[in-house]
């Protein structure tokens, strides 16, 4: 299964799990969380062309989830994190360089700030305490809004720039809840998010023998999270319309 055909499946699934949004909203849950993160970002690009364990970087995020129904949570997150890519760790078969780093000598060094709007789609009724182990996986998409801040720099013309790019992505993953006590939930996840602009890593306008403009740029997060769960008790309308009561 490639990269590419997880991320559409999740998509797929995400947009029938908006069909579950809406049929039942009549059901909403009166639950919300507020939680840190701690995990890692990784760059995909023209400077690191495959997920690379050895581009991961440290990351962290703060955010919000809002349950809607049992399977159907919204959640707001920023996440801010480092990123890299060295042309220098491209090897080919036995570890030879290839030919277009080793010619390019390019390096990418910074950092990235992320804010996102997902949708999330629980298996499982993540707040059902009957239940003696409380846990969901789930799967999410939604849309991001990034602003990177890096350095490209190399020996050849048009590889010497420091900026900021602002853009937008989409993003879809997957992820794991459990449930550590009433209040307080673990969390693990790991993402991909989709850049819609290939400028992420400067790496567009100079040659075409060095550089694919149709190339887009990816970066992707995972990590480990903790949570703390607001309940919202409703009062029948009765005593709603009798607060003495």
């Amino acid at each position: 299964m490639t990269k590419t055909f997880l991320f559409k499946t999740l998509l797929v699934c995400s947009v029938q799990a908006g069909g579950v949004f809406f049929a039942q909203s009549a059901t909403a849950q009166n639950t919300s969380e507020i939680g840190l993160g701690l995990g890692a970002l990784n760059y995909k690009g023209e400077l690191a062309p495959e997920y690379r364990l050895l581009n991961n970087r440290p990351a962290v995020s703060a955010f919000y989830r809002k349950d809607i129904s049992a399977p159907v949570t919204l959640r707001g997150t920023v996440t801010y994190g480092l990123i890299r890519g060295n042309d220098a760790d491209l090897t080919g078969e036995g570890g030879n360089p290839l030919p277009l780093p080793a010619y390019r000598q390019a390096n990418l060094k910074g950092s990235l700030l992320d804010v996102s709007a997902t949708l999330e789609y629980n298996f499982f009724d993540f707040h059902n305490r009957r239940d003696k182990v409380r846990f969901t996986p789930y799967v999410y998409t939604g849309i991001a809004g990034f602003l990177g801040f890096t350095r490209l720099s190399g020996p050849l013309p048009g590889f010497d720039e420091k900026s900021n790019t602002l853009g937008l992505a989409i993003p879809a993953g997957v992820g794991l809840k459990l449930a550590l006590s009433r209040r307080w939930n673990l969390g693990l996840e790991t993402g991909a998010r989709r850049a819609l602009t290939d400028l992420l890593d400067h790496v567009k306008d100079q040659s075409p023998a060095v550089a694919n403009r149709f190339d887009k740029d990816w970066y992707y997060y995972s990590g480990v999270s903790v949570s703390f769960t607001f309940y919202k008790i409703n009062c029948p309308d009765s005593y709603g319309n009798k607060p003495r009561l």
